[in-house]
Parts: C-alpha cells; sequence; structure tokens
C-alpha cells in the first residue's frame, strides 16, 4: 500500500494543531515556535505533492479511498486535479508567513481585567484552520467535503471573536464588542449557506444513491444517471448558494468587511487569501462537474452578480477610510473577477480563475501584512492618522508600493496575467459583460494609489515621525512573497502548465468550446 500522501498533508497540521495547544501556559514562545515548525513541515509534503502531481497524467491523482460509513455509501475519498494541488501548495506556502506576522498577536495583553490572551489556542486554530482548508481541497467525497466545509466554521469563529485588532479607536471595550458581531456575523452567514448546502447533499444522495464525485460525474457523462432539468437546478442552487458566501459573491458579501476588520492582520489574511479560495474552488470542482446542465442554466445571471461585485466592492473600496477595510471591499473585486473567469465558460476565463486564485492569494497576502506591520506601529487603521512614511521608513513603504501595484494588476507583477486572461475569456463570449468588468480596472487603480498617496506620501505626520522601518522577522515574511509576485508576474509557465489540463476538462465537464474569432470572409 502507497504511502497516503495527501492524508499526512492534512493531518500534518492537525497534529500541530493539538501538541501547540497542549504545550503549557508559560511556554508560549515554544508554543509559536512549534506551530511553525508543523507549518513548515506541512509546505515540506505540499511541494512533494507539487512535485508527484503529472499534469498529464490523470484527471485525479495520488488518491485515497476507504470506506467510511457503509450504510450511507460515505467515503473517505481524496484526490487532487492541477486546480485543486495548486491551491494546495497556495495554502501550505502561506501558513508559515502568517504565523511569522502574527507571532506577537496572541501575546498576553493587560487591560483594566489583566485579561490573559491564550498564544497557545491562536497558533493552533491556524494549524487547525489549514489542515480543514487542504483536506476540502483534497476531498473527492462529497460529504466529506461538506464535513470540513462546515468544520473549518468553529476555529475560524474563533479566530475573530477571541482574537481582535488591537489597534482600535473606540477603547477595548467598543472593540471586543465589534468583534463578537463580526464572529457572529461571519458564523451565521456561513452555517445558514452550509445548511442550505446539506439539503442539497441530502437531495444528491436521493437522486445518485452515493456521494462519490467521480462516480456520479462519470455516471452522469455515459448516461446512466439522468437528472429531471428542475431537480438539477434545484441541487445546483444549493450547492452555489453555499459557496457563494464563502466566496464571498454580491449580495452575500457583508459579512467581510467586518471579519477582516476586527481580526488581526494575520487572521484578515487567513481568511481573504486562504479560507475564502475554497468557495471559488467548489465552484469549479462540484458545481460544474456535477449539474453541468445548470450550471449553463444560471450563467447569466452569475455573471450580472460577478461583475456587480467587482463595480461595486471597487467602488466602496475608493470611500474607505479604514485600510483593512479597504482591503477587505478590493477582495470582493477581485473575487468577482475569480467567479467572473469561471463562468464565461472559456478556457482563457477558468485558467485565469485559477491563476486568479493562487495570485491573489500571494498579492493580498503581501498588501494586507505590510499594512498590518504600519497599523502595528501606529496603533490605527485610519489612513487619515498616516502621512510621509515613505520618508521614515523606505522598506515598509516600497514593499507597501509593491503589493498595492499587485492589487491593481500592473503589468510585470503576477496578478495582471490572471486579470487578462479572465477578461480574454470573457471576451470572447460575452462582450458587454467583459467591458462593464474592465471598468474595475480603473477603480483599483484610484483607490490603491490614492491609499499610497495619502500614507505613504506628503509631510511626515509628528506620529509617524519615529516610525521603524521593517525588521527582521517582517522582512523574512514579505520578501519571498514579493519575489513571487514579479517571478509570476513575469513567468507564469509553472503555475498555468499545471491548471490547464483540469481547466480543459472541466469545460469538457459542461460540453463546452471556446468560441471561434469571427474572421470576415476575404472578397
Amino acid at each position: 500500500m502507497s504511502f497516503p500522501l495527501l492524508t499526512a498533508t492534512a493531518a500534518l497540521p492537525a497534529i500541530g494543531a493539538v501538541l501547540t495547544a497542549a504545550v503549557p501556559a508559560a511556554r508560549r514562545n515554544a508554543a509559536k515556535s512549534l506551530a511553525l515548525v508543523f507549518s513548515l513541515a506541512t509546505l515540506a509534503l505540499a511541494i512533494v505533492v507539487l512535485v508527484r502531481f503529472d499534469p498529464d497524467g490523470g484527471r485525479y491523482q495520488l488518491t485515497e479511498s476507504h470506506s467510511w460509513i457503509k450504510d450511507f455509501g460515505v467515503r473517505y475519498e481524496l484526490g487532487v486535479d492541477g486546480i485543486g494541488v495548486a491551491l494546495v501548495a497556495l495554502t501550505a506556502l502561506l501558513i508559515p508567513f502568517i504565523i511569522l506576522a502574527g507571532w506577537h498577536d496572541a501575546d498576553p495583553l493587560e487591560t483594566g481585567n489583566k485579561r490573559w490572551r491564550p498564544t497557545q489556542g491562536f497558533f493552533a486554530l491556524i494549524l487547525a484552520v489549514e489542515a480543514m482548508v487542504i483536506i476540502s481541497f483534497e476531498a473527492t467525497d462529497v460529504f466529506l467535503f461538506y464535513i470540513f466545509f462546515e468544520a473549518m466554521l468553529i476555529p475560524m469563529y474563533f479566530l475573530i471573536g477571541g482574537f481582535g485588532d488591537r489597534a482600535h479607536e473606540h477603547g477595548e471595550e467598543v472593540a471586543s464588542t465589534q468583534r463578537s458581531y463580526a464572529a457572529v456575523k461571519f458564523l451565521l452567514y456561513n452555517l445558514v449557506g452550509g445548511l442550505i448546502m446539506l439539503a442539497a447533499v441530502i437531495g444528491l444522495y436521493v437522486v445518485a444513491g452515493n456521494f462519490s464525485l467521480t462516480e456520479i460525474a462519470e455516471a452522469r457523462a455515459n448516461g446512466t444517471l439522468d437528472m429531471a432539468t428542475n431537480t438539477e437546478r434545484w441541487l445546483f442552487l444549493g450547492f452555489f448558494f453555499a459557496f457563494a458566501v464563502k466566496a464571498p459573491l454580491w449580495p452575500l458579501h457583508t459579512w467581510l468587511p467586518n471579519a477582516m476588520g476586527e481580526a488581526t492582520t494575520p487572521v484578515a489574511v487567513l481568511i481573504t487569501a486562504v479560507v475564502d479560495k475554497v468557495g471559488t474552488f467548489a465552484m469549479l470542482r462540484f458545481c460544474l462537474q456535477l449539474f453541468p446542465e445548470a450550471s449553463k442554466w444560471a450563467t447569466p445571471a452569475i455573471l450580472v452578480l460577478a461583475v456587480i461585485s467587482i463595480i461595486y466592492g471597487a467602488l466602496l473600496a475608493v470611500g474607505q477610510r479604514d485600510i483593512k477595510r479597504l482591503v477587505a471591499y478590493a477582495s470582493i473585486s477581485h473575487f468577482g473577477f475569480i467567479i467572473l473567469g469561471i463562468f464565461a465558460m472559456t478556457s482563457q476565463g477558468q485558467s485565469g480563475a485559477t491563476l486568479y486564485m493562487v495570485n491573489h492569494g500571494i498579492s493580498t497576502a503581501a498588501l494586507m501584512l505590510v499594512a498590518g506591520f504600519l497599523i502595528s506601529r501606529r496603533g490605527s487603521r485610519l489612513i487619515a492618522d498616516y502621512g510621509g512614511v515613505q520618508k521614515v521608513a523606505p522598506v515598509l513603504a516600497g514593499t507597501f508600493l509593491i503589493g498595492g501595484l499587485a492589487t491593481l494588476s500592473l503589468p510585470g507583477l503576477a496578478p495582471f496575467v490572471s486579470e487578462f486572461l479572465v477578461l480574454v475569456g470573457t471576451f470572447a463570449r460575452y462582450p458587454a459583460i467583459g467591458i462593464v468588468a474592465t471598468f474595475g480596472i480603473v477603480l483599483a487603480a484610484l483607490y490603491t494609489l490614492v491609499l499610497y498617496q495619502r500614507t505613504m506620501t506628503g509631510p511626515v505626520k509628528p506620529e509617524v515621525s519615529a516610525m521603524p522601518d521593517l525588521r527582521a522577522r517582517e522582512l523574512v515574511v514579505v520578501a519571498p512573497l514579493i519575489v513571487l509576485l514579479i517571478f509570476l508576474g513575469v513567468y507564469p509557465k509553472p503555475v498555468t502548465d499545471i491548471v490547464n489540463p483540469a481547466v480543459k476538462q472541466t469545460l469538457s465537464d459542461v460540453d463546452k468550446k471556446d468560441p471561434q474569432p469571427e474572421v470576415e470572409a476575404a472578397k
């Protein structure tokens, strides 16, 4: 029996979470180091998975299958395609940086009540989220996926509600209330989506008789499983609703700005760069593969919602006074591009959407983490409290600028390639939608450059005159992400070579081919 590599990749951070939580309270530095070691070991395993994956091989590779709940046809089935393996690698890559960036975010916090912040719990919860996200990217049993899709809400709830941002202008009591509100809103939105999905999962079992993604898709393809049109559409809507909440897609997005604004900066990165990717990934893996006809039926409405997300998120980002909420609304706009690429139903669009998931994770992590370092120095999230930072902390300002330019998809940085592919793929089939979506790029340039101008340029404000530049630990966090943004912006081929075969198979599932360019016949 071969080594269960996929299970090990998910199990390692889970084991690390248990061991980190068990470290005695007085040894919080040991807990931090242990969490970092397990995250690096998980990254090493993810690299092995990436190396062993053959883009030209079978659709799902490194598969594992064991009977779990036999009476209900539930199996422990894992496998990765090119899209899944890219997102497993992204998750494993970002977690060590998140842990390093949050090295002091859960240190003891003295208030009027001498409240103790459990350091071990903070890092254990991050590792627990990593384990659940990874197995979500690997699961090929629908019920197994659903369990971890929902289970990751619990550690995220405690990370948002229990470890909030210290930079709050209204004091600790108000901050605690707002953290609780943000955590409850996050949980309720996603639980409602999950409950609707559970009904759809049960309905799928009634129709198909099992939960195996590969078996159901194969039965759909060869005609042995024929769903009634209305049944397929209702099941699709049940799945899609849950994924749209997680993504987040307008108008189901309102939990995200609250959650990112009140969470610590590393947890905000965990939300938007890691956890939210499960929603868009699941649209590709489950919605399109299980319900191809319903996916095509719903495409026009979803494209409209995606465009609204792009423009709405960008417009609200322009008007933000809070740095973290600005990045949150920018992410809503970016997720609109990802969903647009998925449902454009072209190879360029879906390749761009998958590449966008990876590139958005890296670029948002870079920008948000540098913003977090900035906020921790000044103790404020308000843009108006900054000015002239580039004169006193040039390295911090420079990395902030690169992260911002990546967010607006500057050519030469990684997100440009993915956004370009999404727009090309959309123009090929839906030119009007593509034209409207392009305005999101203009707005991205506006909110990014205005943010940089107001915080980094101009006269040096007295409150930032003594601000230190990036320290060694912070450079270790930011520098690799900047290098990746530049490398994948110049040479995205390593990622596109992995994801393109999976994209072709997804298009085949929905029986779609790229539209041929119209060439006027020669006279």
